[in-house]
């Protein structure tokens, strides 16, 4: 036995070992949560199998699964960016969960990392499985898997930022109400399920700076349509992602 085989080595691991530690807590947490589940994972789920297999909305000629999946995929980016990741924050706010945190060896701009990356590694998840019911209900997708990829991400950083936003100014309680209204509302309105050219002209327009619209249009341009790039739509989602983004990270407050 060398000297010194025993002794401690007091000390904070590596940071990216602790930055992927929490984020695999923060993506075990949220898959085990059922309310998040529901949120996440069923009601996108069951959107897309119920008006793809019921003629509810008149897409046009188009057929019903080709137009409702990427605006599902939309939602799906927005219920875990957005919703989730702002009710999930705002309680661990309340409870003093982030200020503990907060006093760890984990820098705090680590911990918002690892929240982005369990962000993420739920939406790859998500992607996966109403990828493969769409494709069982017979869409045929087109476009640039590039340009999709770039449009998720962009549309996850911009709910991302406007979550963290809400989660750090409001009360926890007022945060579950607001997320959830937002979410219904943009679901409604955001051209998700609903073409953006039913609404008024009056509203169109103002419809289409949306997050969630330029997400879902974006997507719909693309992988319905076969289009490029669609550059003004990912205008939109990154100035979003900066403001969201910038306002976080001057008005949150960690506890």
């Amino acid at each position: 036995m060398s000297a010194g085989t025993y002794t401690p080595r007091p000390g904070a691991a590596p940071l990216h070992r602790m930055i992927a530690a929490q984020a695999a807590l923060e993506t075990r947490m949220l898959l085990r949560n059922g309310e998040q589940l529901l949120l996440t994972v069923v009601i996108p789920t069951l959107l897309l199998v119920l008006f793809s297999a019921v003629d509810v909305v008149d897409t046009g000629a188009d057929r019903a699964v080709d137009f409702l999946t990427p605006g599902i995929l939309a939602l799906a980016v927005m219920s875990t960016a957005f919703t989730g990741q702002a009710i999930a924050t705002g309680f661990e706010r309340r409870y003093g969960v982030l200020k503990r945190l907060g006093a760890s060896p984990l820098p705090r701009w680590g911990l918002m990392t690892a929240k982005t990356l369990s962000v993420l590694v739920t939406e790859v998840l998500q992607v996966v499985l109403l990828t493969v019911i769409a494709f069982a209900l017979g869409w045929s997708p087109q476009g640039n898997p590039f340009s999709v990829l770039l449009l998720l991400v962009l549309g996850t950083v911009a709910f991302s930022g406007l979550g963290l936003l809400m989660a750090g100014t409001l009360k926890a309680e007022a945060t579950l109400a607001a997320a959830n209204l937002v979410f219904l509302l943009l679901l409604v309105g955001g051209g998700v399920v609903v073409p953006l050219d039913r609404f008024p002209d009056a509203a169109q327009s103002a419809l289409g700076l949306l997050p969630i619209s330029a997400l879902s249009g974006g997507l719909r341009d693309v992988l319905q349509h076969g289009a490029a790039m669609p550059w003004g739509d990912a205008a939109v989602l990154a100035v979003w992602a900066v403001l969201g983004l910038g306002a976080a990270a001057r008005f949150f407050r960690w506890e």
